[in-house]
């Protein structure tokens, strides 16, 4: 008798994202394997976040869509934490709350967690307020297969777009560092972690979800700053390999490329809005 595929949850961590949020559950909903269900956490949000899901399950009754708050401590780690810790399904996805999934991200999810001694997986994006999205795609996949094959015993997770066994969770939860001082990248702290206890971590190209690029408008210095956090990561675990750095460097020579090609998007975006906006003066 064939066996059924495991069933999914999809956690989403949320701090003041009423802009992307509605975009963000939605393309969670629209799947053609539905997910068991979709888990917002909120974390102490000021603005309307809570009122735009609030809404969507006024709108969609019948969808499995949960709304928690995570109020006891402010940060990307605990909310993401207590949304994992409250999922049900067999498989803990986590996506950001600018994440938009490709409709069938729940139906690769389970075909990546076919296989019994997967215990994460990771894909690719696409940046969806990018130029040239199609290229950046392809390249995007590119670069993480190839970083599969540098990093060798490693293999890298991607917050915005992976997905967990939910033992796997159990296993690593005590351990899992909680960052209070917001210095390392909680990804590569799960990979780390699952990588001590010889949990098999797999990439799959159909796998994709689309993200915002715009971590590209902070200034310099606040990007080598994002960047150091995979080297704070390591300290902290004391990861020595010269290739877990690969990343970093492909980060940090791709930047002023990415920005100048993210500045012309946002101004292509900026001229579109005052065209229309002069159309209907």
């Amino acid at each position: 008798m064939a066996q059924s595929p495991p069933s999914v949850s999809i956690v989403i961590p949320a701090w003041n994202e009423e802009d992307t949020i509605k975009a963000c559950v939605l393309a969670a909903l629209d799947q053609t394997v539905p997910a068991l269900e979709v888990i917002v956490v909120d974390n102490r949000s000021t603005d309307g976040t809570a009122q735009v899901v609030h809404a969507l399950q006024l709108a969609f009754p019948d969808a499995p869509l949960v709304y928690l708050q995570q109020n006891d401590v402010q940060g990307l780690i605990p909310t993401r934490n207590f949304g994992l810790d409250h999922a049900r399904g067999d498989i803990l996805g986590r996506i950001d709350s600018d994440s938009v999934l490709e409709p069938t991200w729940v139906e690769e999810v389970q075909k990546a967690f076919a296989d019994p001694v997967v215990a994460a997986c990771t894909g690719p994006v696409i940046y969806y307020d990018m130029p040239l999205r199609r290229f950046g795609a392809i390249t995007d996949d590119a670069v993480r297969r190839a970083l599969i094959v540098i990093t060798q015993d490693y293999h890298l997770l991607f917050g915005s777009n992976m997905a967990l066994r939910a033992t796997a969770w159990r296993l690593i939860r005590s351990e899992a560092c909680l960052d209070p001082e917001d210095e390392l990248h909680e990804d590569i702290d799960l990979s780390i972690h699952l990588h001590e206890h010889a949990l098999k971590v797999v990439y799959s190209s159909d796998m994709v979800t689309g993200m915002s690029a715009r971590r590209l408008d902070n200034n310099p210095r606040e990007f080598y700053n994002y960047v150091m956090r995979f080297e704070r990561t390591y300290k902290k675990h004391k990861v020595r390999s010269i290739a877990l750095r690969a990343p970093m460097a492909i980060l940090m020579s791709a930047y002023p490329a990415l920005k100048a090609m993210r500045a012309g998007e946002l101004l292509k975006e900026a001229n579109e809005q005052r065209r229309e906006q002069r159309s209907l003066e």
